[in-house]
């Protein structure tokens, strides 16, 4: 872990988007904090997104529907919600940092929707064709696992190469994420900087099944 950043050394969205492209992320100790950390982990947690597999509860649960879809609808509903937990590194700085990204292009959510109640998201920073995973949250059982299959499908779609995780947890683990050496790491994202992907190909239209198999619908 790189030495504390005070709040008084005031990052820039600019600063961040450059920390990303070096390889390293900001954390703060808790959510009432007024210090922010870089991050350069030993082991990095990625999903693989050419070797992404989805389960057979988790198909059952994407063909079943009840739920929609919704990219960058409610960017700071997701950031709230992924923030309200009991322990937290999402301060203000934080939340007003990735929400001017969002405000720039940068930063994108999914979104897993019941009629009109946001149920499940994650959020994170695209650069070139890399997505850096910031968070995830479900208010119902596998929200998360469903914006987390739709997301890989996604960024499939949108021509990206690594999808960085950060840290591995038992959860994550759960759901396909690996550990790789930072210097491992640092040579996917080498390779995916200078890439010209996008969040939001153009025709991508995915459906359930399409998800489930893992297949690309661009008409």
């Amino acid at each position: 872990m790189r030495p504390p950043l005070a709040m008084s050394d005031a990052i820039t969205p600019q600063l961040l988007l450059s920390a990303y492209a070096a390889g390293v992320f900001p954390m703060a100790e808790s959510s009432t904090s007024d210090v922010l950390h870089w991050v350069d982990p030993q082991r990095r947690g990625i999903f693989d997104l050419d070797s992404f597999h989805i389960s057979r509860s988790l198909s059952r649960r994407i063909a079943r529907g009840g739920y929609s879809i919704r990219t960058n609808y409610d960017f700071e509903g997701v950031v709230a919600a992924c923030a309200d937990r009991e322990e937290t590194w999402i301060n203000a700085e934080i939340f007003a940092l990735y929400k001017a990204l969002h405000q720039a292009g940068f930063a994108h959510s999914l979104e897993v929707w019941e009629t009109e109640h946001l149920v499940g998201g994650v959020y994170g920073v695209a650069i070139g064709g890399a997505f850096f995973g910031e968070s995830m949250f479900s208010r119902r059982t596998d929200a998360s696992k469903l914006a987390l299959a739709w997301l890989v499908h996604r960024l499939r779609a949108g021509g990206f190469t690594l999808f960085d995780a950060q840290f591995i947890t038992p959860h994550l683990a759960s759901l396909g994420a690996i550990e790789i050496s930072r210097s491992a790491y640092h040579e996917r994202l080498k390779q995916a900087l200078p890439l010209d992907a996008t969040f939001d190909p153009a025709g991508y239209a995915p459906t359930a099944q399409s998800v489930m198999q893992r297949k690309i619908q661009t008409s």
